[in-house]
């Protein structure tokens, strides 16, 4: 083995697809189309069926517009993001964007969600201190992660945030998390990267609104695809850290 082929990152594992339904939980609007929504797309081109939750309605995310503005804007555009990879139903939690916390009130409004729409899947984004390309994670995205990997126990607890009415779901399989930089799962998605991108460009106030001179959703989205889709022998991935739930089988 030469020195160049020691230092490539090891194969990616293909997640497993024997499942029929997802609930994606993130911080903002736009969190899913910057990592996972043509995973998404591919999957429900499956006819599985995804939900997403949002835990803000991401008003604090445009400088120059005012937060309930920004709150009506990016809802829109965020319910439209997701009909263009095949969700139907998304969930905005309203908690207050930029300052979220991870603690009770978070992790019980997420396990909400899941005893509510009792998905065999969880998909989450990155609560590492960094992303895999070195930049320093968000709080917001810290908090959500973190909360969404207890809720999902939480759920399964009768006894832990008991709701009249609503029967604990102790389904989840596993929490997939996207972007993280201890992935070591992935998936091929070659034939929907363009339904992620379409996806990602349906924020355009949102991306306006960052003032990134000549961004291009494609050629951004593809810097993270390629050198994923390498470590799968296909052109395109999207990689995923997997929490396992249970005890693990002999």
């Amino acid at each position: 083995m030469t020195a160049a082929q020691s230092e490539m990152p090891p194969p990616l594992t293909p997640l497993a697809e024997d499942w029929e339904t997802a609930l994606a939980v993130v911080a903002h609007p736009d969190d899913m189309e910057f990592g996972a929504a043509a995973a998404v797309a591919r999957w429900t081109n499956q006819g599985k069926r995804l939900v997403y939750c949002m835990v803000t309605s991401g008003e604090a995310g445009i400088d120059g517009m005012d937060p309930e503005t920004t709150r009506t804007v990016r809802t829109a555009e965020e319910i439209e993001s997701a009909r263009v990879v095949g969700v139907d139903t998304v969930d905005f939690l309203g908690f207050a964007d930029g300052v979220l916390e991870y603690g009770l009130p978070l992790r019980q409004a997420i396990a909400r969600e899941v005893r509510v729409h009792r998905p065999d899947v969880v998909i989450t984004g990155n609560f590492h201190q960094y992303f895999p390309n070195g930049i320093l994670n968000q709080a917001d995205h810290i908090a959500v992660g973190r909360a969404t990997l207890d809720a999902v126990r939480d759920a399964g607890n009768r006894w832990v945030f008991p709701e009249p009415g609503l029967e604990p779901w102790g389904g989840v399989r596993a929490v997939w998390v996207s972007g993280s930089p201890d992935a070591r799962h992935a998936v091929d998605i070659t034939d929907t990267f363009d339904a992620g991108v379409e996806s990602l460009r349906a924020h355009e106030a949102y991306l306006d609104g960052l003032g990134w001179v000549d961004f291009d959703p494609a050629a951004f989205l593809a810097t993270m695809a390629e050198p994923t889709g390498s470590r799968m022998g296909v052109r395109y991935a999207t990689s995923f850290e997997v929490f396992s739930l249970g005890f693990p089988e002999d």
